[in-house]
Protein backbone atom coordinates (compact mmCIF):
# COMPACT_ATOMS: atom_id res chain seq x y z
CA UNK A 1 0.00 0.00 0.00
CA UNK A 2 1.19 3.40 -0.85
CA UNK A 3 -0.12 6.85 0.81
CA UNK A 4 0.21 10.43 -0.36
CA UNK A 5 -0.26 12.75 2.01
CA UNK A 6 -0.59 16.13 1.15
CA UNK A 7 -0.21 19.43 2.52
CA UNK A 8 1.00 23.00 1.86
CA UNK A 9 0.93 25.66 4.60
CA UNK A 10 2.92 26.40 7.89
CA UNK A 11 4.40 23.43 10.69
CA UNK A 12 1.13 23.33 12.43
CA UNK A 13 0.15 21.68 8.79
CA UNK A 14 3.45 19.71 7.67
CA UNK A 15 4.33 18.10 10.99
CA UNK A 16 1.17 16.23 11.89
CA UNK A 17 1.36 14.75 8.34
CA UNK A 18 4.40 13.59 9.11
CA UNK A 19 3.94 12.18 12.55
CA UNK A 20 0.97 9.97 10.28
CA UNK A 21 3.65 9.26 7.63
CA UNK A 22 6.10 7.65 10.38
CA UNK A 23 2.78 5.69 11.82
CA UNK A 24 1.86 4.06 8.19
CA UNK A 25 5.85 3.12 7.47
CA UNK A 26 5.82 1.11 11.14
CA UNK A 27 2.53 -0.60 10.11
CA UNK A 28 4.53 -1.54 6.42
CA UNK A 29 2.46 1.21 4.69
CA UNK A 30 4.69 3.43 1.79
CA UNK A 31 4.36 7.06 2.51
CA UNK A 32 5.03 9.86 0.86
CA UNK A 33 4.56 13.28 2.11
CA UNK A 34 3.75 16.03 -0.28
CA UNK A 35 5.08 19.94 1.12
CA UNK A 36 6.49 22.74 0.73
CA UNK A 37 10.22 22.52 -0.23
CA UNK A 38 11.35 25.11 2.62
CA UNK A 39 14.62 23.95 4.02
CA UNK A 40 13.21 23.88 7.42
CA UNK A 41 10.13 21.16 6.40
CA UNK A 42 12.85 18.89 4.11
CA UNK A 43 15.04 19.17 6.94
CA UNK A 44 11.97 17.65 9.08
CA UNK A 45 11.53 14.79 6.71
CA UNK A 46 14.84 13.59 6.66
CA UNK A 47 15.04 13.25 10.31
CA UNK A 48 11.58 11.35 10.33
CA UNK A 49 13.14 9.04 7.58
CA UNK A 50 10.32 10.25 5.13
CA UNK A 51 10.66 10.87 1.17
CA UNK A 52 9.45 14.33 0.09
CA UNK A 53 7.85 15.35 -2.82
CA UNK A 54 7.76 18.90 -3.27
CA UNK A 55 4.97 21.28 -3.65
CA UNK A 56 4.92 23.59 -6.22
CA UNK A 57 7.51 26.34 -4.11
CA UNK A 58 8.28 27.31 -0.80
CA UNK A 59 5.29 28.10 1.53
CA UNK A 60 7.70 31.38 2.73
CA UNK A 61 8.14 32.71 -0.60
CA UNK A 62 4.37 32.42 -1.74
CA UNK A 63 3.72 34.30 1.21
CA UNK A 64 6.39 37.12 0.42
CA UNK A 65 6.26 36.70 -2.90
CA UNK A 66 2.21 35.95 -3.89
CA UNK A 67 -0.10 35.94 -1.14
CA UNK A 68 -0.98 39.65 -1.42
CA UNK A 69 -4.38 39.91 -3.25
CA UNK A 70 -5.41 43.55 -3.73
CA UNK A 71 -9.03 42.85 -5.64
CA UNK A 72 -11.05 39.64 -5.37
CA UNK A 73 -10.08 39.55 -9.25
CA UNK A 74 -6.71 39.01 -7.61
CA UNK A 75 -7.78 36.39 -5.34
CA UNK A 76 -9.31 34.33 -7.80
CA UNK A 77 -6.08 34.68 -9.97
CA UNK A 78 -4.15 33.34 -6.84
CA UNK A 79 -6.40 30.49 -6.00
CA UNK A 80 -6.41 29.02 -9.47
CA UNK A 81 -2.55 29.70 -10.02
CA UNK A 82 -1.73 27.73 -6.87
CA UNK A 83 -4.64 24.94 -7.78
CA UNK A 84 -3.04 23.93 -11.23
CA UNK A 85 0.44 24.26 -10.07
CA UNK A 86 -0.15 22.12 -6.81
CA UNK A 87 -2.71 19.70 -9.09
CA UNK A 88 0.59 19.41 -11.57
CA UNK A 89 2.99 18.67 -8.10
CA UNK A 90 0.30 16.54 -6.67
CA UNK A 91 -0.27 14.21 -9.87
CA UNK A 92 3.11 13.58 -10.10
CA UNK A 93 3.67 12.30 -6.57
CA UNK A 94 0.73 10.41 -6.26
CA UNK A 95 1.89 7.66 -8.95
CA UNK A 96 1.50 4.23 -7.82
CA UNK A 97 -0.43 5.86 -4.70
CA UNK A 98 -3.36 3.97 -3.45
CA UNK A 99 -5.06 6.50 -0.83
CA UNK A 100 -4.34 10.58 -0.89
CA UNK A 101 -4.68 12.62 2.68
CA UNK A 102 -4.86 15.95 2.20
CA UNK A 103 -5.01 19.36 4.57
CA UNK A 104 -3.42 22.94 4.05
CA UNK A 105 -4.75 25.79 2.30
CA UNK A 106 -7.45 25.56 0.26
CA UNK A 107 -6.61 25.56 -3.44
CA UNK A 108 -4.10 22.89 -2.51
CA UNK A 109 -6.66 20.59 -1.26
CA UNK A 110 -9.00 21.36 -3.92
CA UNK A 111 -5.96 20.21 -5.98
CA UNK A 112 -5.36 16.93 -4.23
CA UNK A 113 -8.83 16.13 -4.47
CA UNK A 114 -8.95 16.26 -8.09
CA UNK A 115 -6.28 13.84 -8.21
CA UNK A 116 -7.92 11.34 -6.46
CA UNK A 117 -11.06 11.24 -8.28
CA UNK A 118 -9.02 11.35 -11.60
CA UNK A 119 -6.80 8.47 -10.26
CA UNK A 120 -9.81 7.01 -8.71
CA UNK A 121 -7.51 7.07 -5.29
CA UNK A 122 -9.50 6.93 -1.52
CA UNK A 123 -9.29 10.31 -0.18
CA UNK A 124 -9.38 11.62 3.37
CA UNK A 125 -9.44 15.33 4.21
CA UNK A 126 -7.78 16.20 7.62
CA UNK A 127 -7.71 19.41 9.70
CA UNK A 128 -6.43 20.14 13.07
CA UNK A 129 -9.39 21.72 14.55
CA UNK A 130 -13.15 21.33 15.43
CA UNK A 131 -13.84 24.63 14.63
CA UNK A 132 -13.13 23.65 10.53
CA UNK A 133 -15.90 21.26 10.25
CA UNK A 134 -19.64 21.79 10.15
CA UNK A 135 -21.42 21.22 13.29
CA UNK A 136 -25.00 22.57 15.28
CA UNK A 137 -22.61 23.09 18.02
CA UNK A 138 -20.77 26.27 17.38
CA UNK A 139 -20.58 28.79 14.95
CA UNK A 140 -17.78 28.96 11.71
CA UNK A 141 -15.01 30.78 11.23
CA UNK A 142 -15.08 33.54 8.75
CA UNK A 143 -12.85 34.68 5.78
CA UNK A 144 -11.72 38.05 6.24
CA UNK A 145 -14.00 40.50 3.91
CA UNK A 146 -16.80 38.09 4.78
CA UNK A 147 -18.02 38.43 7.88
CA UNK A 148 -20.71 36.61 9.54
CA UNK A 149 -24.07 37.63 9.05
CA UNK A 150 -25.18 40.02 11.87
CA UNK A 151 -28.10 38.71 14.33
CA UNK A 152 -28.15 34.99 12.80
CA UNK A 153 -27.60 32.74 16.11
CA UNK A 154 -28.63 29.57 14.30
CA UNK A 155 -25.34 27.57 13.61
CA UNK A 156 -26.67 25.67 11.23
CA UNK A 157 -27.85 28.63 8.91
CA UNK A 158 -24.28 30.27 9.68
CA UNK A 159 -23.08 26.57 7.94
CA UNK A 160 -25.08 27.76 4.94
CA UNK A 161 -23.54 30.95 5.48
CA UNK A 162 -19.90 29.65 5.26
CA UNK A 163 -20.62 27.15 2.10
CA UNK A 164 -22.13 29.96 -0.27
CA UNK A 165 -18.39 31.98 0.86
CA UNK A 166 -16.39 29.23 0.11
CA UNK A 167 -18.14 29.20 -3.13
CA UNK A 168 -17.35 32.65 -3.53
CA UNK A 169 -13.75 32.93 -2.67
CA UNK A 170 -13.00 29.65 -4.45
CA UNK A 171 -16.24 28.06 -6.51
CA UNK A 172 -14.72 29.87 -9.40
CA UNK A 173 -11.28 28.41 -9.54
CA UNK A 174 -12.32 25.06 -8.24
CA UNK A 175 -15.26 24.87 -11.01
CA UNK A 176 -12.18 26.39 -14.17
CA UNK A 177 -10.01 23.88 -12.76
CA UNK A 178 -12.02 20.54 -12.80
CA UNK A 179 -13.20 21.26 -16.33
CA UNK A 180 -9.43 21.74 -17.30
CA UNK A 181 -9.22 18.31 -16.27
CA UNK A 182 -11.51 16.84 -17.56
CA UNK A 183 -14.09 16.47 -13.82
CA UNK A 184 -17.67 17.91 -13.41
CA UNK A 185 -18.29 21.00 -11.75
CA UNK A 186 -20.03 21.03 -8.32
CA UNK A 187 -22.53 22.38 -6.06
CA UNK A 188 -20.38 23.15 -2.89
CA UNK A 189 -16.73 23.59 -3.45
CA UNK A 190 -16.37 22.85 0.26
CA UNK A 191 -18.17 19.35 1.08
CA UNK A 192 -16.14 18.55 -1.90
CA UNK A 193 -12.91 19.11 -0.39
CA UNK A 194 -14.21 17.83 2.96
CA UNK A 195 -15.04 14.57 1.46
CA UNK A 196 -17.36 11.91 3.62
CA UNK A 197 -15.76 11.08 6.79
CA UNK A 198 -12.99 13.69 7.13
CA UNK A 199 -10.19 13.06 9.74
CA UNK A 200 -10.04 15.44 12.94
CA UNK A 201 -6.54 15.59 13.97
CA UNK A 202 -6.65 17.09 17.35
CA UNK A 203 -6.97 15.89 21.22
CA UNK A 204 -10.37 15.25 22.33
CA UNK A 205 -9.41 16.51 26.00
CA UNK A 206 -8.46 19.98 24.52
CA UNK A 207 -11.41 19.92 22.62
CA UNK A 208 -14.08 17.40 22.45
CA UNK A 209 -15.92 16.78 18.56
CA UNK A 210 -19.46 16.37 18.80
CA UNK A 211 -21.59 14.34 16.74
CA UNK A 212 -23.61 15.93 14.31
CA UNK A 213 -25.88 15.56 11.29
CA UNK A 214 -23.87 18.18 9.32
CA UNK A 215 -20.68 16.69 9.64
CA UNK A 216 -19.51 12.36 9.68
CA UNK A 217 -15.92 13.52 11.10
CA UNK A 218 -13.71 11.09 12.98
CA UNK A 219 -11.50 12.16 15.84
CA UNK A 220 -8.34 10.60 15.99
CA UNK A 221 -6.89 12.42 18.35
CA UNK A 222 -3.56 15.11 17.64
CA UNK A 223 -0.87 13.66 15.12
CA UNK A 224 2.08 14.10 17.19
CA UNK A 225 5.57 13.50 15.81
CA UNK A 226 8.18 12.34 18.61
CA UNK A 227 11.02 14.86 19.04
CA UNK A 228 14.52 13.47 19.98
CA UNK A 229 16.38 16.08 19.51
CA UNK A 230 18.70 17.61 22.37
CA UNK A 231 18.23 21.27 23.60
CA UNK A 232 21.69 22.55 22.30
CA UNK A 233 24.41 22.94 25.06
CA UNK A 234 24.14 27.38 25.62
CA UNK A 235 20.51 26.82 26.08
CA UNK A 236 20.29 23.88 28.61
CA UNK A 237 23.10 26.32 30.41
CA UNK A 238 20.84 29.25 30.44
CA UNK A 239 18.16 26.65 31.57
CA UNK A 240 20.16 25.37 34.59
CA UNK A 241 21.23 29.21 35.72
CA UNK A 242 18.47 30.65 37.15
CA UNK A 243 14.58 29.65 38.21
CA UNK A 244 12.23 28.64 35.21
CA UNK A 245 11.96 31.57 32.52
CA UNK A 246 8.53 32.14 30.08
CA UNK A 247 9.11 31.07 26.51
CA UNK A 248 7.58 33.66 23.91
CA UNK A 249 7.00 32.52 20.52
CA UNK A 250 4.05 33.01 17.50
CA UNK A 251 5.59 30.23 14.88
CA UNK A 252 5.01 31.23 11.67
CA UNK A 253 2.80 34.14 11.98
CA UNK A 254 4.75 37.57 10.71
CA UNK A 255 1.73 39.91 11.06
CA UNK A 256 2.44 43.42 12.42
CA UNK A 257 0.68 42.64 15.51
CA UNK A 258 3.24 39.96 16.27
CA UNK A 259 6.53 42.00 16.92
CA UNK A 260 4.78 44.48 18.88
CA UNK A 261 2.98 41.38 21.15
CA UNK A 262 6.52 40.06 21.82
CA UNK A 263 8.00 43.35 22.98
CA UNK A 264 5.03 43.70 25.60
CA UNK A 265 5.39 40.36 26.35
CA UNK A 266 9.10 41.35 26.60
CA UNK A 267 8.54 44.51 28.78
CA UNK A 268 6.04 43.05 31.17
CA UNK A 269 7.65 39.90 32.20
CA UNK A 270 11.29 41.52 32.56
CA UNK A 271 9.05 43.93 34.84
CA UNK A 272 8.42 40.71 36.79
CA UNK A 273 12.21 39.69 37.16
CA UNK A 274 11.55 36.70 35.33
CA UNK A 275 13.51 35.14 32.51
CA UNK A 276 12.72 34.67 28.77
CA UNK A 277 13.33 32.22 26.11
CA UNK A 278 12.29 33.56 22.55
CA UNK A 279 11.55 31.74 19.41
CA UNK A 280 12.73 34.20 16.60
CA UNK A 281 9.96 32.35 14.04
CA UNK A 282 8.46 33.67 11.02
CA UNK A 283 8.20 37.00 12.08
CA UNK A 284 11.79 37.44 13.90
CA UNK A 285 11.49 38.66 17.36
CA UNK A 286 14.00 39.67 18.88
CA UNK A 287 14.08 40.54 22.55
CA UNK A 288 15.67 44.49 21.73
CA UNK A 289 18.06 45.07 24.39
CA UNK A 290 20.53 42.87 24.89
CA UNK A 291 20.75 41.36 27.85
CA UNK A 292 21.60 38.57 30.03
CA UNK A 293 17.83 37.10 30.99
CA UNK A 294 16.89 36.23 27.22
CA UNK A 295 17.72 33.44 25.47
CA UNK A 296 17.34 34.05 21.42
CA UNK A 297 16.72 30.85 19.38
CA UNK A 298 16.39 32.14 15.87
CA UNK A 299 15.57 28.58 13.68
CA UNK A 300 13.66 25.32 15.46
CA UNK A 301 13.67 24.34 18.77
CA UNK A 302 12.30 20.86 20.07
CA UNK A 303 8.92 22.02 22.17
CA UNK A 304 8.90 19.08 23.17
CA UNK A 305 11.89 18.99 25.48
CA UNK A 306 11.92 22.98 26.12
CA UNK A 307 7.89 23.66 27.03
CA UNK A 308 8.47 21.32 30.11
CA UNK A 309 11.27 23.19 31.48
CA UNK A 310 9.21 26.51 31.11
CA UNK A 311 7.48 28.42 34.03
CA UNK A 312 4.98 29.64 31.71
CA UNK A 313 4.16 29.50 27.50
CA UNK A 314 3.08 32.99 25.75
CA UNK A 315 1.84 32.16 21.89
CA UNK A 316 -0.31 32.60 19.02
CA UNK A 317 -2.68 29.82 20.00
CA UNK A 318 -1.69 27.28 16.95
CA UNK A 319 -3.29 23.48 17.21
CA UNK A 320 0.37 22.61 17.68
CA UNK A 321 1.80 24.58 20.11
CA UNK A 322 -1.01 24.39 21.91
CA UNK A 323 -1.14 20.83 22.28
CA UNK A 324 2.54 21.01 23.55
CA UNK A 325 1.88 23.22 25.80
CA UNK A 326 -1.00 21.21 27.12
CA UNK A 327 1.20 18.00 26.90
CA UNK A 328 3.99 19.47 28.69
CA UNK A 329 2.49 21.08 31.60
CA UNK A 330 2.93 24.00 30.98
CA UNK A 331 0.53 27.24 32.11
CA UNK A 332 -0.07 28.66 28.24
CA UNK A 333 -0.85 32.78 27.58
CA UNK A 334 -2.44 32.66 24.38
CA UNK A 335 -2.15 36.14 22.13
CA UNK A 336 -4.49 34.99 19.17
CA UNK A 337 -3.73 36.69 16.08
CA UNK A 338 -5.96 34.52 13.00
CA UNK A 339 -8.06 32.02 12.30
CA UNK A 340 -9.09 28.90 14.82
CA UNK A 341 -6.19 30.65 17.47
CA UNK A 342 -9.28 32.51 19.34
CA UNK A 343 -11.15 29.15 19.77
CA UNK A 344 -7.99 27.33 21.17
CA UNK A 345 -7.55 30.77 23.32
CA UNK A 346 -11.00 30.10 24.82
CA UNK A 347 -10.31 26.55 25.26
CA UNK A 348 -7.22 27.44 27.07
CA UNK A 349 -9.52 29.58 29.42
CA UNK A 350 -12.53 27.03 29.83
CA UNK A 351 -10.19 24.10 31.02
CA UNK A 352 -8.17 26.37 33.59
CA UNK A 353 -4.85 25.68 31.67
CA UNK A 354 -4.05 28.91 31.20
CA UNK A 355 -5.61 32.27 30.28
CA UNK A 356 -6.02 34.29 26.98
CA UNK A 357 -5.68 38.17 25.61
CA UNK A 358 -8.70 39.73 24.26
CA UNK A 359 -7.27 40.24 20.68
CA UNK A 360 -4.28 40.00 19.14
CA UNK A 361 -2.49 42.96 20.23
CA UNK A 362 -2.13 43.00 23.85
CA UNK A 363 -1.29 45.80 26.49
CA UNK A 364 1.21 46.08 29.45
CA UNK A 365 -1.95 45.85 31.61
CA UNK A 366 -3.82 42.84 29.72
CA UNK A 367 -0.88 40.79 29.12
CA UNK A 368 0.08 41.48 32.76
CA UNK A 369 -3.44 39.90 34.15
CA UNK A 370 -3.45 36.85 31.83
CA UNK A 371 0.73 36.70 32.90
CA UNK A 372 -0.76 36.29 37.04
CA UNK A 373 -3.47 33.83 35.89
CA UNK A 374 -1.16 31.50 34.23
CA UNK A 375 1.61 31.49 37.08
CA UNK A 376 -0.63 31.37 39.90
CA UNK A 377 -0.35 27.88 41.86
CA UNK A 378 -3.96 26.60 41.14
CA UNK A 379 -3.11 27.04 37.12
CA UNK A 380 0.20 25.19 37.11
CA UNK A 381 -1.91 22.17 38.97
CA UNK A 382 -4.43 22.00 36.82
CA UNK A 383 -2.20 22.23 33.81
CA UNK A 384 0.08 19.40 35.34
CA UNK A 385 -3.46 16.93 35.34
CA UNK A 386 -4.48 17.73 31.99
CA UNK A 387 -1.27 17.04 30.74
CA UNK A 388 -1.67 13.41 32.14
CA UNK A 389 -4.70 13.04 29.86
CA UNK A 390 -3.38 14.38 26.40
CA UNK A 391 -3.79 11.68 24.17
CA UNK A 392 -0.05 10.51 22.30
CA UNK A 393 -1.83 7.87 19.76
CA UNK A 394 -3.47 10.19 17.54
CA UNK A 395 -1.03 9.21 14.24
CA UNK A 396 -1.38 5.44 14.97
CA UNK A 397 -5.14 5.26 15.57
CA UNK A 398 -5.61 7.49 11.82
CA UNK A 399 -2.81 4.80 10.16
CA UNK A 400 -4.90 2.28 11.09
CA UNK A 401 -8.17 3.52 10.18
CA UNK A 402 -6.61 4.59 6.67
CA UNK A 403 -5.15 1.07 6.34
CA UNK A 404 -8.99 -0.44 7.42
CA UNK A 405 -10.74 2.10 5.07
CA UNK A 406 -9.00 0.99 2.20
CA UNK A 407 -8.99 -2.67 2.50
CA UNK A 408 -5.30 -3.26 2.28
Amino acid sequence: MRVLLSTYGSRGDVEPMVALAVELQTLGVEAIVSAPPDQEFIDLLARAGVPLAPAFMPIRQWVADRAKPRAAADFHSLASDMMAAQFAAISEAAEGCDAIVATGLFPSVGAARSVAELRGLAYRHVTFCPFFLPSHHHRPFFYPGHPLPAGVTDNRALWDFNAGTVNALFGEALTTHRVSVGLPPVDSARDLVLGERPLLASDPVLWPWQPTDLCDAVQTGAWILPDQRPLSAELMAFLEEGERPIYVGFGSMSLPSVKEAAQVATDVIRAQGRRIVMLGGWAGLAPGEDRDDCFSIAGDVNQQALFPRMAAVVHHGGAGTTVAAARAGAPQVIVPQVVDQPCWAARVVELGIGAANDGSTPTRESLSAALAIALASETGARASAVARTIRTDGAQVAAKLLIKATGR
